[in-house]
């Protein structure tokens, strides 16, 4: 069946990025026409994208930039008809010692982005990308779209003043944006800043102990191509036009069971440490984080294609092939 999105000029922000990258092969494959923004830097490094297919690659319109850049990002939207904006500082550990730079991104980011957009008459959707981190520690389990947003990081702040600049081009400027906010998503060419590459990568080294933070936090995880699809099914719903929308399983796991369903696949068993360096501090640390999905689950079709060990054992398979990105025994914010 052809693809709404067949054809369409797309551009994607944060494109080199470990979702981003992913959606532009998804895209690719389906038929549109995509732009994808890259973060510019002097040694043309096109981040995750260099590791796509020579044929799925030649068929993207690269541009580099930043998106603080309010006239480079102008340049960048003129023209096309959907807008998937990604692009934006995600570490949470490293917002604690560079929140400025957190704002400057996340959030006047946006502000480009969202400006640019209503500029544009060619405009059709734009998809704008928060997190679960808005929400906190789960007040209410399932977690919905209604659940109180709670800034317990210089990250998740700065995703809510973005999201709520979103909001407010779509009620004074009838802009036609969808927020989506992914609970937590792995997958191939996600970096060790995120628990799942970094148990995998750590036992792949064949270390003794394996060290991680809270273990008794707990996490709704999505494969990244369940995200990407949702993504994109839910950018073509002319219904979800103004509303905050899940992604997510409306499963939960704790950390220390994760690592254990890591461990029992690779069949290479390890003590667990929780290092202090590793922990957030104390009032930001998030407990816990499962999706409410109905409202997902009311706009499109509940089409999860991998489980959560098929999806573990496709990131294990491509971590070990590429070793070469994961630097042993290193940790850094």
């Amino acid at each position: 069946m052809r693809h709404k999105l067949k054809n369409k000029k797309i551009l994607i922000t944060g494109a080199d990025g470990f979702i981003g990258s992913h959606l532009v092969e998804f895209l690719v494959e389906i038929g549109a026409n995509v732009k994808a923004f890259c973060l510019y830097n002097s040694w043309n490094n096109i981040g995750w994208l260099s590791d796509l297919p020579e044929e799925v690659i030649s068929k993207v319109e690269l541009i580099t930039g930043d998106i603080r850049d309010q006239t480079r990002v102008k340049e960048a939207v003129d023209g096309v008809a959907y807008v998937f904006h990604l692009a934006s500082l995600i570490g949470i550990p490293y917002s604690y010692v560079a929140y400025r730079s957190y704002y400057q991104t996340n959030v006047l980011g946006t502000l480009n982005i969202l400006e640019a957009c209503k500029l544009n008459k060619s405009i059709e959707r734009i998809i704008h990308t928060s997190t679960s981190e808005v929400y906190g520690s789960a007040q209410q389990i399932p977690i919905n779209e209604s659940h109180p947003l709670v800034g317990q990081s210089p990250y998740s702040a700065s995703k809510i003043a973005a999201d709520k600049l979103a909001e407010s081009f779509y009620l004074s400027f009838n802009l036609p944006i969808i927020t989506l906010r992914p609970f937590n998503t792995f997958g191939p060419r996600q970096t060790t800043r995120a628990v799942i590459p970094s148990i995998i990568s750590q036992l792949v080294t064949g270390v003794k102990k394996l060290h991680l933070g809270n273990i008794h936090a707990t996490r709704d995880f999505n494969y990244v191509l369940d995200t990407v699809r949702s993504i994109t099914a839910l950018s073509v719903k002319k219904k979800a036009i103004g509303k905050t929308i899940n992604i997510g399983t409306g499963k939960e796991i704790s950390i220390k069971e994760t690592a254990s369903t890591i461990m029992n696949i690779m069949n290479y068993k390890v003590p667990i440490v929780s290092q202090k360096k590793r922990l957030r501090p104390k009032n930001s640390e998030v407990n816990r984080l499962i999706a409410d999905t109905k409202l997902m689950n009311s706009l499109i079709n509940k089409d999860k294609r991998y489980s959560f060990k098929n999806g573990i054992e496709e990131t294990i398979n491509w971590i070990r092939k590429n070793q070469k990105y994961f630097i042993k025994n290193e940790y850094k914010i």
